[in-house]
């Protein structure tokens, strides 16, 4: 499993974390330290790392999908995390429908089939929770069709998904040749005139969304295993260099922080995608933000 640290001096830390203008001055060795130095040796696609980080201890630190992290603390994995968000973006345009068909509502959902990476996936959990809980859709009723196993292997998955093979095909492709009545994406948005946001006026509805509950529907945050974190010293540098890093990216221009930083500013953040995750059955007991905090990331703010 993880590596064992020094007492004292020097560390060399292992480190999945792939490259996104948050990260541009920290791997570009802009920023230094004589205490941390971080080996960046995660994929090119940080989530292809999260499992040998989970089930092997592949990796010290980095970044970790919140649902992944929160499974693996519930599974009792020697983690530890840092209030730091690595990848943040709003989740109203992840789930989209093949327009060509007719036009389709939230609620038309409801007996219908999604396909998504996988069940586990944070992108999924934060559109389901959304869907749910904005816009009245019984979830349960809903097909969700997935390709991927669970990052943590003591997870189960419930006996009501269904498991399809992509057979090379990305799942944009099969649901517009009818295989899918809608898919969950992160990342890759269609940008495709036949595909279209379920959630009606999806940026605006993030905005407001955001407006009204001071939220963030976070993916990615920074993550250490035990031995690191009985560190304080090293979890006090590492948390100085992310801090410079985020310094460091280009300020949004609407002025809406999606990669805050500390404890206050992300617990209404982690307790709702704790809820979702709970609600969903993602997590085999409801946990609190409280519960994540050690000695270690106690002051990080």
């Amino acid at each position: 499993m993880f590596k064992e640290m020094p007492a004292t001096g020097p560390v060399t830390l292992t480190t999945n974390l792939a490259d996104y203008p948050i990260s541009k001055a920290l791997k570009s060795g802009a920023i230094h330290s004589d205490l941390v130095t971080l080996n960046f040796a995660g994929t090119k696609t940080a989530n292809q790392s999260f499992k040998p980080m989970v089930r092997e201890g592949k990796f010290d630190a980095g970044e970790l999908a919140i649902v992944t992290f929160l499974q693996a603390i519930a599974w009792g994995k020697p983690l530890v995390l840092l209030p730091a968000v690595m990848v943040g973006r709003f989740q109203h345009n992840c789930i989209s429908y093949d327009c060509t068909k007719g036009d389709m509502t939230p609620k038309q959902l409801e007996g219908k089939r999604v396909g998504v990476r996988a069940y586990t996936q944070t992108t999924g959990v934060w559109v389901r929770g959304l869907l749910a809980h904005e816009y009245g859709v019984d979830i349960n009723k809903v097909t969700w069709s997935t390709y991927e196993d669970p990052h943590v292997a003591e997870y189960k998955e419930p006996d009501f998904l269904e498991r399809f093979d992509p057979q090379g095909k990305g799942m944009e492709e099969m649901m517009f040749e009818g295989a899918f009545d809608a898919i969950v994406v992160g990342g890759e948005i269609p940008n495709e005139p036949r595909a279209k946001t379920l959630i009606p006026n999806a940026k605006q509805a993030a905005l407001d969304w955001h407006a009204r509950t001071g939220a963030v529907t976070v993916n990615h945050l920074f993550v250490v295993s035990d031995e690191v974190a009985k560190r304080k010293d090293v979890v006090q540098e590492i948390w100085r260099m992310l801090k410079e890093t985020k310094a460091a990216m280009p300020a949004p221009a609407d002025g809406i922080d999606l990669f805050p930083f500390g404890w206050d500013a992300n617990r209404k953040n982690l307790e709702l995608v704790i809820q979702y995750a709970y609600e969903q059955q993602l997590l085999p007991r409801m946990m609190s933000v409280d519960e994540l905090i050690t000695d270690a990331t106690r002051d990080l703010k």
